[in-house]
């Protein structure tokens, strides 16, 4: 499923336009990238949570030309499934 495809199935079970379904999932995204911007973890029960993980700068190697390379430090998004969606993929 991509996101055309939720817009359409958000659209079709809540009686929405296509329209406002895609303003409601894109807003909703856009919610979670700016709480996790700030740090803030987001919780949705039953769901999973979202949160950032920090990386510390470590040393790597090019697997090209075995020169050792500086990766820098960086905020990796990270999400976590609740235990309402694990049961319902298992």
């Amino acid at each position: 499923m991509n996101k055309n495809d939720l817009i359409a199935s958000v659209a079709s079970s809540t009686g929405l336009s296509k329209s406002d379904a895609s303003n409601a999932v894109d807003s909703v995204l856009d919610n979670i990238a700016s709480a996790l911007a700030r740090g803030d973890d987001v919780r949705l029960v039953g769901f999973g949570t979202f949160s950032v993980a920090h990386r510390k700068a470590t040393t790597g190697r090019n697997p090209r030309t075995g020169a050792t390379i500086q990766i820098p430090a960086s905020n990796q998004p990270k999400f976590k499934a609740g235990k309402a969606l694990k049961d319902a993929v298992n």
